[in-house]
């Protein structure tokens, strides 16, 4: 393995936590909206704590699917022909959540709860199935020695895949609820924080529950021991910190730790794969591994040279945009939505 095919495999794994720890929040607010804000205003006030960022934010899943498919073509290939179905409805999810930031505002009042049940189902659709994606491809699925995925509904769907996609919603509805208490005024502001208090310990529980099954269905505590578990402590010392703050009233370092939960579930995942990119459950010598799934050494160079480029100008302007909008949300600055 070249130091370009660990680098490249290194920045998507930053490219998906990047996505869950900002989008993270975009999901866990679209599913607010149904569940938190009890008038349209408050649901307004809900959408204008995103508005300027989500789709920003959905950029960071574009840059890692186009890295993976410059970089790790075979993992590409057998991953998306392999989940296909999962694919096509976190698409789904991500369209009819993000027409309906548009939809909504165009739409007669009376008729604007149709749009809000969208962006609520699909900020709940995609992090449900990206959890369910990443549990069972770190569990194993039926792969060939041609890198082809003949997987029964059973593979995809089961306790283990089934919990780690729970754990990654309820994660991100948390993460919302520590944002929307970051980012607002008023009555919802403290019902965001007050809900966030109560769900901490069901997190405590899907936490031990999920750390169970990945004992059970991984060869993670076999094949990396040590990272598997410093990151698993490392959640658990986050969800912590975060339920913490929340009482303190330090809603930024509730946040930052519950952001960086979702970071450190990303970490245990990509270092439990390492050297693999996909592992399969016919037998072991038909995983995937990073060496076999990469580009030749002249795209990874090219690819580099180009990433180093453009990356502090796309840092640069994320940092730049969230310290635009970083005021707290009032319901009267909601007339746009």
């Amino acid at each position: 393995m070249s130091n370009l095919e660990l680098l490249w495999f290194v920045l998507i794994g930053v490219l998906f936590a990047g996505f869950f720890f900002l989008e993270g929040f975009d999901f866990g607010v679209g599913m607010s909206v149904q569940t938190l804000a009890h008038d349209e205003e408050e649901k307004s006030q809900l959408i204008e704590t995103i508005g300027p960022v989500w789709d920003g934010n959905e950029v960071w899943l574009i840059t890692a699917g186009g890295a993976m498919f410059a970089s790790f073509p075979f993992w590409y290939a057998s991953l998306f022909s392999g989940y296909y179905l999962i694919l096509l409805l976190i698409l789904v999810g991500l369209i009819i959540r993000g027409v309906s930031f548009e939809f909504r505002h165009h739409m007669p009042a009376k008729k604007a709860w149709i749009w809000n049940w969208t962006l609520s189902l699909g900020s709940l659709i995609v992090p449900f199935c990206f959890g369910l994606l990443f549990t069972s491809l770190v569990k194993g699925m039926p792969i060939d020695a041609n890198g082809d995925m003949s997987a029964r509904f059973t593979d995809y769907v089961n306790l283990f895949s089934v919990v780690g996609g729970v754990a990654v919603t309820l994660l991100s509805y948390l993460h919302g609820l520590n944002y929307i208490s970051l980012k607002t005024e008023g009555a919802i502001r403290l019902r965001a924080r007050n809900y966030a208090q109560a769900l901490y310990w069901v997190a405590y529980v899907g936490l031990a529950a999920f750390a169970v099954l990945l004992y059970f269905n991984t060869d993670f505590f076999e094949h990396s021991p040590v990272t598997t578990i410093v990151f698993l402590a490392l959640m658990v010392i986050l969800t912590v910190v975060a339920n913490l703050a929340l009482y303190k009233e330090k809603e930024k370092t509730a946040f930052i730790a519950s952001g960086l939960t979702l970071v450190s579930l990303v970490a245990m995942l990509f270092t439990g794969l390492f050297p693999r990119v996909m592992i399969s459950s016919v037998d072991p010598k038909f995983d995937i591994l990073i060496e076999n799934a990469s580009s030749t050494p002249y795209t990874l160079k090219i690819m580099s040279y180009v990433a180093l480029t453009i990356l502090p100008f796309v840092l640069g302007y994320i940092i730049w945009s969230y310290y635009i909008f970083r005021k707290r949300i009032r319901k009267t600055d909601t007339a746009g939505y």
